[in-house]
């Protein structure tokens, strides 16, 4: 009878150490399993973080040009250029400059050469109040790049020179008359240190 137990407690302990390896091996399978799902979840974290930082750089270097443009722009007033006389009046509906026109813009490149300074230059387009405000702001806009072109041509960089059109919205004078209108239709030069 003894033996009997012992024999039954020996097959009792096989199958129960049966069992623990089958679950053994079970639990390494799936262990190792999700070891490699989160060694592949590591390295795209830190793939990840690798783009994050380059982004990261970008946008610091991004952010200090933007900050060395704005203090570019907001640079200190020398003085301003308005060209309203005769000579700088455009037709209505007009965007061309005429020889009189030239002739002051070429006055005013000599100035600035003579002044030998690094300068920000904005050209202001004006309107009357007639036409769309749309069309106004679409035609001070071709005043003023036509003035920022002809100012290129004779020697002022590109990067010094910006447009903005303020269409009919600064008048001059009242646009209720011929003589007001046509004085509103300028272009306008503010010179920054």
């Amino acid at each position: 009878m003894i033996q009997r137990a012992v024999i039954a407690g020996a097959m009792v302990l096989g199958v129960a150490g049966l069992g623990g390896c089958a679950t053994h091996k079970y639990v390494d399978e799936h262990v190792a399993a999700v070891d490699t799902r989160v060694s592949d979840v590591s390295t795209r974290v830190a793939d990840h973080d690798q783009k994050i930082a380059t982004l990261d750089q970008t946008s610091r270097d991004a952010l200090q040009r933007a900050t060395a443009a704005g203090k570019l722009a907001e640079g200190k007033f020398l003085y301003s250029e308005v060209l309203t006389d005769d000579s700088m009046k455009f037709g209505v509906s007009k965007a061309a400059l005429s020889p009189e026109a030239q002739a002051r813009l070429d006055a005013f490149v000599d100035k600035l050469k003579t002044d030998n300074r690094n300068v920000y230059v904005e050209v202001q387009g004006h309107t009357d109040a007639t036409g769309s405000k749309d069309y106004n702001y679409k035609l001070g806009e071709e005043r003023a790049e036509a003035v920022r072109r002809y100012l290129n041509e004779h020697g002022v960089a590109l990067n010094r020179i910006s447009t903005i059109s303020y269409g009919a919205d600064v008048p001059a004078q009242p646009n209720n008359n011929r003589a007001g209108r046509q004085a509103n239709r300028r272009v306008v030069l503010i010179v920054l240190a």
